[in-house]
């Protein structure tokens, strides 16, 4: 009924289309490389004439209605040559064009061309999109180039430490990302203790990360946006690229299926040692691999269909302690339809599979999770007008998540294994929104989201009374878990709880002139998965549950003020933002929860509340030999859990507390610079305050052993995490175009040798008896040596 209703809206705005456009004409088409045919995203097109401009889409495709009568056409982006053409429009026209890259060897941008100016007057703001050829030009961990590694170099976005896996964005949780490669939600994004991300950069093709002014086709968590879209391959002819480090090697194959209408990429990296990891010294092995693939088809000019595909996984064994196994695995199959001119589609089937193991060999204990969904999306876009876009659509997503499976490591052992009760959900959405241009000054980016999810039987779930699954030990003064009064059984599929909530969304761009403009953004985001853990270590719990009848979903209002601005000629540009959100229903744990096999969570959860605030200010210079950016965020995150009655102190005290991804001071220094055609050069610096944490204060004595005492929680902070890090890129014959084509990238991560904190463990010396802090620490200094080729 839905895809039904959906149809209904198309054919009604179909027609407002063909009553508006009788007298005019419409310019569409898609925008792509000339060298292969790939489709560019968010290419820029200005029509003087008709002093409009705008841009291609996530398929690079382009609608435009305008009177009839004679333009010229100006094509950019960033990276490709730009150029002007003129057309005369005497009716509907579909026009495609082909850019040509303005690169010397292995897809590196000509500086000087490399123009990443803020767009003054779209509505889109607390949003950074990073080319891959600007990524490519970035210090890397022993000349691998990294995703979330330059993610990390933008405003309002941080790590817990080093060492922890994932990223924070506005001091929101890991969980609170929603990470889609390909619309496929990946749920866990590094490799190696966040050594390196599961995403290739050889096979990625575009990314953009929404903090802020999130748009309503997207849902489902509270913190940020990161859209990640694979290449499609090349049409034309075959290529293979790839590289050789000192920990890792990688190899894309890329071709035509069927040439000029048909092809595929696949790319696949695997590490081999562990060396330069300051870990553990019974570390026995540390590994990881992934492979990327993606195959299309184009049946005519209205039909595309595509299939892409991850598998990724981690294996990291210390020895006679513990061995950590996690990856993801998606699979996504896609239609692109044109319905017409002004309307364009693209339906998505979606699997995606995070599995998480650990074997625990002190005890003999083998413990296996995993969270899988099936997704199935439908999407819109309808050029109305120039001034006017809309955007609609639905989602639903089914949920299994397996909260743990409990083995003996033993084969032999007569001991069954335990299987933790599986938990699953059902998430639909619906969601129209529209970009309209008011003014020449004024442009609006307005839209709702409709969510609901049902938490869905089979399952046995606990009773309690007064419904409170934690209780409150007035004696002791502490939070405890609840003895259970019953057990209600709950069939398959059957609905436990349903939660509904409405999410309006809206964006404003006033520029005052061409180079200015103030921007401004609310958003209300639902979160409804969570993921449940209270270490950032370098072996982190990684359980994900849904909400339920106590786990709440929660629930984030995010607005936000922005000051833009390009500067002589477009040579730099300056963006200042200041965010405030707040969040209800945040899950905190009581003091002392044992997460590990359990089955009733809501026994060690209280339900509390969270803000953060802050400024971010961003500097780029955008072109010469000498670019780069200077970001800078000071911010505020905390979080509050107060007692449910007038008895209770909540948690520390019910005040508020530093929040586990608090970072009051968070700076980068990225700079790249080319010298010669031969040598370019890159550098990173990177400062942030130290993470909250929580020291002893004191010390008793308990039947003859010392017991630490500790204080308020978050009260104190590890040291400050800063390190410098330096590349160099060496072409030696930068003017050859055709077959081999190869560049060393020289590398030193830490180049002063931090040792950043990654914990601190509390401990009595044993000779002195005086206590005693141990700081430790996972990477210093890391050289590398990479051999990039490509032919």
């Amino acid at each position: 009924m839905k895809i039904k209703i959906q149809h209904f809206i198309l054919i009604i705005l179909m027609t407002m289309c063909s009553a508006y456009s009788q007298d005019k004409v419409t310019l569409s088409g898609t925008i792509a490389n000339k060298s292969n045919n790939e489709t560019l995203i968010g290419v820029n097109i200005i029509i003087p004439e008709a002093k409009v401009s705008f841009s291609t889409n996530s398929y690079g495709f382009y609608s435009i209605t305008l009177p009839k009568g004679d333009y010229s056409i100006i094509i950019s982006y960033v990276g490709f040559e730009s150029f002007k053409e003129s057309i005369s429009l005497t009716q509907n026209t579909k026009k495609n064009f082909s850019m040509i890259e303005n690169s010397k060897s292995l897809d590196e941008v000509v500086i000087k061309t490399n123009k990443t100016k803020v767009n003054i007057r779209k509505p889109e703001m607390s949003t950074n999109k990073l080319s891959i050829a600007t990524i490519k030009k970035m210090p890397a961990v022993m000349g691998e180039v990294d995703i979330l590694k330059s993610v990390l170099q933008l405003p309002g976005v941080t790590n817990a430490q080093e060492g922890a896996t994932g990223f924070n964005v506005r001091g929101g949780s890991v969980d609170g990302n929603l990470v889609v490669l390909d619309e496929a939600i990946i749920y866990n994004t590094s490799h190696l203790f966040g050594f390196f991300s599961v995403f290739n950069s050889d096979v990625i093709k575009d990314l953009k990360l929404y903090k802020g002014g999130i748009p309503a086709n997207f849902g489902g968590r509270i913190s940020s946006v990161l859209d990640i879209y694979q290449k499609e391959g090349n049409n034309k002819e075959f290529h293979i690229n790839g590289g050789i480090s000192l920990i890792s090697s990688r190899l894309l194959i890329e071709g035509p299926v069927v040439k000029e209408k048909s092809s595929f990429v696949i790319a696949a990296r695997t590490s081999y040692v562990n060396l330069f990891l300051r870990m553990a010294e019974n570390a026995k092995r540390v590994s990881f691999y992934d492979i990327n693939t993606k195959f299309n088809y184009k049946f005519n000019d209205k039909n595309n269909v595509f299939v892409s595909g991850y598998l990724g996984n981690d294996n990291l064994n210390f020895g006679n302690s513990f061995e950590n196994t996690y990856g993801n695995n998606i699979l996504n199959v896609r239609w692109n339809h044109i319905f017409s001119d002004k309307v364009f589609s693209t339906a998505s089937a979606i699997y995606s599979n995070y599995n998480y193991g650990l074997k625990i060999k002190l005890i003999g204990l083998n413990w296996k999770s995993d969270v899988k969904n099936y997704n199935f999306k439908y999407d819109f876009k309808n050029y109305i007008s120039n001034n006017l876009t809309l955007n609609y659509g639905l989602n639903s997503i089914y949920y299994k998540f397996n909260p743990g499976t409990i083995s003996p490591l033993d084969a032999s052992s007569t001991i069954n294994p335990d299987q933790i009760a599986n938990k699953y959900a059902f998430e639909n959405a619906l969601y129209i929104s529209a970009e309209q241009k008011i003014s020449d000054k004024l442009s609006l980016n307005y839209g709702l989201r409709y969510s609901n999810f049902q938490r869905l039987g089979q399952q046995k779930l606990n009773t309690y009374l007064n419904n409170q699954p934690v209780v409150f030990n007035q004696e002791l003064q502490i939070y405890e878990e609840a003895i259970p009064t019953g057990i209600t059984n709950y069939g398959k599929n059957k609905k436990i709880v349903s939660f509904d909530n409405l999410e309006p969304r809206l964006a404003v761009a006033y520029s005052l002139n061409n180079d200015q403009s103030f921007k401004a953004s609310y958003n209300r985001m639902s979160q409804y998965v969570h993921l449940i853990s209270n270490t950032a270590s370098v072996s982190p719990l990684d359980i994900w549950a849904p909400s339920d009848q106590y786990l709440k979903p929660e629930i984030l209002d995010q607005v936000a003020i922005g000051y833009f601005q390009n500067f002589q000629d477009d040579k730099y540009s300056l963006e200042v933002e200041t965010f405030y959100k707040k969040i209800k229903n945040k899950a905190d744990y009581i003091d002392g929860a044992n997460l590990v096999a359990n089955d009733a969570l809501e026994k060690v959860t209280l339900n509390g509340k969270a803000r953060s605030y802050g400024l971010e200010i961003m500097l780029k210079k955008n072109t010469g030999k000498l670019n780069g950016w200077i970001s800078y965020t000071l911010s505020k995150a905390e979080q509050r859990t107060s007692g449910r009655t007038a008895d209770e102190p909540g948690i520390n005290n019910g005040e508020w507390y530093r929040a586990n991804f608090d970072k009051l001071h968070n700076l980068s220094v990225t700079t790249a610079y080319e010298f010669n055609e031969k040598w370019s050069f890159g550098g990173i610096f990177t400062y942030q305050t130290g993470k909250a944490a929580t020291f002893p204060n004191g010390k008793y004595q308990y039947q003859g052993v010392t017991v630490a005492n500790y204080g308020l929680r978050n009260k104190n902070s590890l040291s400050a995490y800063h390190h410098l890090d330096i590349s160099a890129t060496y072409i030696p014959k930068p003017d050859k175009k055709k077959g081999w084509q190869g560049e060393w990238v020289f590398s030193i991560y830490n180049v002063y040798n931090r040792s950043n904190a990654a914990s601190y463990f509390f401990s009595q010396n044993e000779t002195s008896g005086e206590n005693e802090a141990k700081r430790t620490s996972i990477f210093g200094i890391i050289p590398g040596i990479t051999y990039n080729f490509k032919f």
